[in-house]
């Protein structure tokens, strides 16, 4: 387990995180070519995209070609004979997804009549010996006896079935254009950070933003869990910091708080979505949820009463107590049990460097926005994917970029309807930023792609902001 230790600025307020870069390549397709049937997105030919060159985020190669797969009733999803639980639940998980919209049984099988793993359908293979797809690559193949979904990995495979869910209507049964796609992501790190220590929200909202999120092959949410306002998770050396420290919020609101198991539950079900969960406890400033719970933690010994504003700056740890550093030690030692993952966050703000005009998700679309903060100025859809992460920071190579991540405070949002509204649709410039190669990078066609993605965020009662330089169409 790694103690993250960065600023805000950098994991949160932009965020381009730092590190080694270790994204998988598909490196011999990085280059669309510029003839023929090529239909990878960025090209921007056509005002209305075909379902190819309408996925987001674009992948790194598509070709559109022949006849496709009609997927109907008796359409089955086939596993490979001996391919292990995790691969058989990854069918399961997409058959799952697939049902909703199409309403088609797909059921999950096991190869097919023959023993082998040929047969109609949609097939799920694994090619150990397929390198250059990395961690995280895939390809999909449609043709009219079944669409292939080739992966090096189980989550690879998860990968692809969410391109595929994208090549099918949005709702009701239909057909998976003819073609192939190559792909892998541009960036190792593609993550995206909630607030509930401001508004407290329930681990199942969380959850469906994880769903989210999944679906758009952002790989990592990190929860802030702890501020001034409210302590949201259960730590039993310090049950004061949830059962007092919890029980309140912005404006006045009564809280809450997670327990353990539901936390847990939190972290398995995002597991499962190949979504890593890096949990935060900020110190040593906006803490005061904590000193308002336990006396013994403020230099003066007494407790300040807990707080319902938006304004920071006015807490801290006390660094001259021995006790500090038990609290510390011991709250984090049992969040750290907790967590499968590699990364632990502690905050360490506020910091003077603000690159945060691009992807906080709770800053105004514009002036007449509701909710949303403005400190960090406007950030207009085309304003979060007008940027490449690989080039922005000046002496910083593409090589030294871990990722980036797009962070939702909430201090102005207190529900579902809120959030998702300013997560969406600048949630989808994260993923296209941190999957797509930059040579897809293009405004003209991802609006066109953007605007294509509007039925389908309406099928599953996402609200989002209509921005009006994209072409939503009715």
């Amino acid at each position: 387990m790694r103690v993250l230790r960065p600023r805000r600025t950098l994991a949160a307020l932009l965020g381009v995180l730092l590190g080694a870069l270790t994204a998988g390549g598909f490196a011999t397709s990085r280059t669309a070519a510029a003839h023929g049937d090529d239909a990878r997105p960025g090209g921007g030919r056509r005002a209305v995209p075909t379902p190819f060159e309408a996925l987001l985020p674009a992948p790194v190669s598509a070709r559109a070609g022949g006849p496709g797969y009609a997927v109907g009733p008796g359409t089955v999803i086939r596993t490979p004979r001996g391919s292990g639980a995790e691969v058989r639940r990854v069918g399961e998980l997409l058959a799952e997804q697939l049902r909703r919209p199409s309403g088609l049984p797909l059921p999950v099988v096991d190869g097919d009549a023959g023993g082998g793993d040929g047969g109609g359908g949609i097939r799920l293979r694994i090619d150990g010996r397929a390198e250059a797809l990395g961690e995280e690559g895939y390809r999909l193949e449609s043709r009219p006896d079944g669409v292939t979904l080739t992966a090096r990995t189980p989550e690879g495979l998860f990968h692809a079935g969410q391109t595929l869910r994208q090549l099918l209507p949005a709702s009701g049964p239909g057909t998976v254009p003819g073609g192939e796609i190559g792909d892998a992501p541009r960036f190792a790190y593609r993550g995206a950070m909630v607030d509930v220590a401001r508004h407290f929200f329930t681990v199942e909202q969380v959850k469906r933003y994880v769903d989210q999120l999944a679906q758009y092959k952002v790989n990592t949410l990190h929860v802030h869990l702890t501020d001034d306002q409210g302590w949201r998770l259960a730590i039993d050396s310090w049950p004061r910091l949830a059962t007092y420290g919890g029980a309140g919020e912005v404006g006045g609101g009564p809280g809450g708080h997670w327990t353990k198991d539901e936390y847990r539950d939190l972290v398995a079900y995002a597991g499962e979505r190949y979504v890593d969960l890096v949990p935060e406890i900020d110190m040593p400033g906006h803490v005061n949820a904590a000193l308002a719970s336990y006396a013994e933690l403020n230099c003066d010994g007494k407790a300040p009463a807990r707080y319902t504003g938006i304004k920071v700056g006015f807490s801290s740890l006390c660094v001259g107590k021995e006790l500090t550093y038990e609290f510390v030690d011991q709250v984090l030692g049992e969040l750290a049990e907790l967590t499968p993952g590699r990364y632990l966050h502690i905050g360490g703000d506020e910091a003077h460097s603000t690159p945060a005009d691009r992807l906080y998700l709770d800053m105004k679309y514009d002036l007449t926005t509701k909710p949303g903060l403005a400190w960090a100025g406007l950030v207009p859809v085309k304003k979060s994917y007008s940027w490449d992460p690989g080039a922005y920071l000046p002496g910083v190579p593409e090589s030294a970029v871990l990722g980036v991540e797009a962070p939702l405070w909430t201090e102005t949002i207190a529900t579902r309807a809120d959030w998702e509204f300013m997560a969406f649709p600048r949630l989808l410039s994260l993923a296209e930023l941190g999957w797509s190669p930059a040579g897809a990078l293009d405004w003209e066609s991802y609006r066109e792609r953007l605007a294509a993605q509007a039925p389908r965020l309406a099928a599953q009662d996402i609200p989002f902001y209509r921005a009006p330089d994209v072409p939503w169409g009715k």
